[in-house]
């Protein structure tokens, strides 16, 4: 089995969207309260009905703060033992504004931990919905046009140029969350491409989010492939959730064992659509008496999505074989690798054996 010069194994490089809300900033100080982060919510779950698994509770990396380095070195530790190969850090711009940016700037500038990342624009406005307040405008995502875009990419090129940066084809690798969101989208791409290639970059491999309803197509706009994420809702006939109402909470649940097969998205025949996988999904803390659940979840039925997912990207070029973790952290909607009180590593033992398993049989 060959290794490329990103240090991985041929079979497939597995990549793991990771939230920076881990630490306070002041904007969102002045909306949630002094000192909110992704951990507020977590702390104040509570189970909305008999056999709700909440709070989660966080393992061995406790109540963790991202400005602390040796954090983030414990997290790449953790990754790199278990089988993922890079981080792909969710990034906020807002007309040249930038929020949540400071871990990952600290990643950049000091060159630590030395593990690949790459980036995921969530260009989404912000809004009060998690409280309740879907109306209520945080900070609003716009497009001002060409000049915003040029400081936009000029602003991540020190990411592009670092060796760290992951590369398909040798080209940087960027995901955008919401590609029909933007203006233009297709002449952006271009203008970036033109950009990198003035900079002795061979240009960029744009990756387009899709969600499980979406019916885009990434080559219509400029995109080079996508990634269906592996979220609720699941759009298949006879997968019908369980609707739970009590008082004033209404959430609904799938049982994971059910839609397990599922959760990884078919096979697109029309453009690349990378697989992405995800090891557990309750959002209810984050949306305050509502929310979707994917309850019974265990390791087990992770790693049998990792086996689908492997076997996804088998017969891709070698730059090409990327599985997406949906998500490394994002605690607050339940769906998260690193280790909890109830199954410690399971859930990144189970990505290592689904990893192995594989290569055995290579």
């Amino acid at each position: 089995m060959t290794v490329s010069s990103q240090g991985r194994a041929s079979l497939s490089r597995v990549i793991a969207l990771y939230l920076p809300q881990f630490h306070p900033i002041p904007e969102n100080d002045r909306w949630w309260g002094e000192g909110f982060t992704e951990w507020t919510n977590v702390r104040k779950a509570v189970p909305l009905f008999a056999g709700h698994d909440q709070p989660k509770v966080p393992g061995e990396l406790g109540y963790y703060d991202l400005r602390d380095p040796k954090v983030r070195h414990e997290q790449t530790r953790l990754a790199r033992t278990y089988g993922v190969t890079a981080f792909c850090y969710y990034h906020y711009w807002f007309a040249g504004k930038r929020l949540l940016e400071r871990p990952f700037t600290e990643v950049l500038i000091s060159g630590e931990p030395d593990f690949p990342f790459c980036l995921c624009w969530a260009n989404e406005t912000w809004t009060g919905i998690w409280h309740g307040a879907a109306e209520r405008i945080l900070i609003e995502q716009s497009y001002p046009g060409r000049e915003d875009h040029v400081r936009h990419f000029n602003a991540l090129l020190p990411a592009f140029c670092d060796r760290r940066y992951v590369t398909v084809f040798k080209k940087p690798l960027f995901l955008i969350y919401v590609p029909s969101g933007i203006p233009k989208v297709e002449s952006v791409l271009d203008l970036w491409r033109e950009l990198a290639t003035k900079q002795g970059l061979p240009g960029i491999y744009f990756v387009g989010i899709r969600g499980t309803t979406s019916r885009w197509q990434p080559t219509n706009d400029g995109f080079d492939a996508s990634v269906t994420l592996s979220i609720p809702p699941y759009p298949s006939p006879g997968i019908v959730p369980r609707r739970i109402a009590s008082g004033s909470n209404r959430v609904f649940c799938y049982d994971h064992g059910e839609v397990v097969d599922r959760l990884v998205a078919p096979k697109e025949t029309a453009f690349l659509d990378f697989p992405c996988i995800g090891p557990n999904w309750d959002n209810s803390p984050r949306v305050v008496g509502r929310g979707i659940v994917l309850q019974n979840s265990r390791p087990e039925l992770f790693q049998r999505n990792v086996r689908t997912a492997l076997s996804r990207v088998r017969g891709l070029e070698e730059d090409e074989r990327l599985i997406f973790v949906k998500s490394w952290n994002e605690w607050a909607e339940g769906n998260y690798l690193e280790p909890d009180t109830k199954f410690g590593r399971a859930y990144l033992e189970a990505l290592n054996n689904g990893l192995k398993e594989l290569k055995e049989n290579d």
